[in-house]
């Protein structure tokens, strides 16, 4: 499986939120978070099925990988896989229920 990895708004929007969080307190934090967020979401394409289920939604098609204290939810579609939110792990999902709504 080789999909092509697209970022939704709202995740690009709390990559950016998660950075300038971070960066209040180091800029090198908040690059290096960023960096190895990127190169997780680059690594999925390849192995989608490497993520985990996430457990609040249990859809097999709804996905996630750890980076540090966040969590990177994807869904995998047809013919791309989705990423849909970059979150604390602490975060509920039910804040954001409406982003994994869509086909599959």
């Amino acid at each position: 499986m080789d999909l092509e990895v697209k970022w939704s708004p709202e995740a690009a929007e709390d990559l950016e939120l998660i950075a300038e969080y971070i960066a209040r307190d180091s800029e090198f934090y908040a690059r290096a978070v960023v960096t190895e967020v990127l190169s997780v979401s680059r690594t999925i394409r390849e192995f989608p099925l490497i993520g985990r289920i996430v457990p609040e939604i249990g859809d097999e098609h709804i996905r996630e990988r750890f980076i540090y204290s966040y969590r990177l939810v994807y869904r995998i579609e047809t013919e791309r896989i989705l990423v849909v939110a970059v979150i604390h792990g602490k975060r509920l999902l039910e804040n954001i229920s409406e982003r994994f709504e869509g086909s599959t």
